[in-house]
C-alpha cells in the first residue's frame, strides 16, 4: 500500500505544473470529470460520487466557483435548490487536462505489455473494492 501512495504522489507531482498552467489542480479533477459525465447535480450527490466528505466538498466548490470552473444553477425540479455544473471555461480546459493525464499515464505504463496493464488494472480494482468494503463497514460501525 505504501508503494501505491508513492506512485500516486509522484504521478500528482508530474501533472501538477501542466494542470496549473490550465488553471486546474489534481484535486479538482474528480469533481470536474463527475460533472462532465453526469451533468448538473447537487453538492451532496457530487460529494458522494467523487468520494469526498461534505465539508471538504463545500470548500473545494467555493474555490472552484471563485476560479470560474463551476457554477451553481437553479434546480428545475426544486427552485429553492441549486445544482453544481461545469462552467464554459472548465469545459474548454478538460480536453487539455485529459491529454496531460493520458501522456503521464503513458509514461507511467511504459514498458508494460497490454496484458500487464490489464492485470494491474484488475488488481487495483480489487484493492479498491476491498478498501471500499472496509470503509462501509467502518461507517456502519460508527452509526
Amino acid at each position: 500500500m505504501k508503494l501505491i501512495g508513492q506512485v500516486s504522489r509522484t504521478f500528482s507531482r508530474l501533472v501538477d505544473t501542466p494542470l496549473r498552467e490550465l488553471g486546474l489542480s489534481v484535486g479538482q479533477l474528480p469533481v470536474l470529470v463527475t460533472l462532465k459525465n453526469v451533468g448538473a447535480i447537487s453538492q451532496g450527490e457530487l460529494a458522494r460520487i467523487a468520494r469526498v466528505e461534505q465539508p471538504s466538498m463545500a470548500q473545494l466548490l467555493s474555490r472552484m466557483e471563485r476560479d470560474e470552473l463551476v457554477q451553481r444553477v437553479l434546480d428545475p425540479a426544486d427552485g429553492r435548490s441549486r445544482l453544481i455544473s461545469l462552467s464554459a471555461q472548465a469545459t474548454r480546459q478538460l480536453p487539455k487536462a485529459k491529454r496531460v493525464m493520458d501522456q503521464t499515464c503513458s509514461q507511467a505504463l511504459d514498458g508494460l505489455s497490454a496484458d500487464e496493464q490489464a492485470l494491474l488494472h484488475e488488481l487495483l480494482l480489487k484493492v479498491d473494492a476491498n478498501l471500499n468494503r472496509a470503509l462501509e463497514q467502518m461507517q456502519k460501525g460508527s452509526k
